[in-house]
């Protein structure tokens, strides 16, 4: 009987470390949320980019847009790519309101703030609210609703007040 109860203890803590592994490596990331089924047990993590610390700098995935910035900041051009993305932090279907009867959450030229909800995406049956990394005004929306946007794609761009 002690194997028994040893081994599940052990499979239990094998879990626990996963689960532990997992949760880490979703800190990083834009995934708000990640099902796991394997040898009959179900593991479901679900976070909401609201709860996460804003960082002091842009997040890892904006990095790419401001650089071209500083390279050429005289340039209207350069001017216009002053301007950050909100992207999708998921695939799914974008919606620009919370139903087809409602205002828009944003509409170009609202001031936003970091925090803010700027749309839906609906994954698996599941609407997940989009945040807003960035304050500032909208300045473009790129994304139409009820159409698929894939994970990364930028839904609107806003320019950083």
């Amino acid at each position: 009987m002690n194997t028994d109860h040893e081994h599940e203890s052990e499979q239990e803590a094998n879990w626990l470390e996963r689960v532990k592994n997992l949760i880490a490596i979703l800190e990083g990331s834009t995934i708000s949320e990640l099902e796991l089924t394997e040898a009959g047990t179900e593991i479901i993590i679900r976070r909401q980019p609201g709860m996460m610390m804003v960082p002091a700098t842009l997040p890892a995935n904006l990095v790419p847009v401001t650089q071209p910035v500083s390279a050429s900041p005289a340039t209207k051009a350069a001017r216009e790519d002053q301007t950050v993305p909100v992207v999708a932090p998921l695939t799914g279907v974008y919606y620009s309101s919370p139903s087809p009867t409602s205002p828009p959450f944003v509409s170009i030229g609202d001031t936003i703030h970091v925090g803010q909800v700027v749309a839906l995406i609906e994954a698996m049956k599941v609407f997940n609210e989009i945040q807003s990394e960035v304050s500032g005004r909208v300045v473009k929306i790129l994304a139409t609703s009820g159409a698929v946007v894939q994970k990364g794609e930028a839904l609107l761009r806003v320019e950083p007040l």
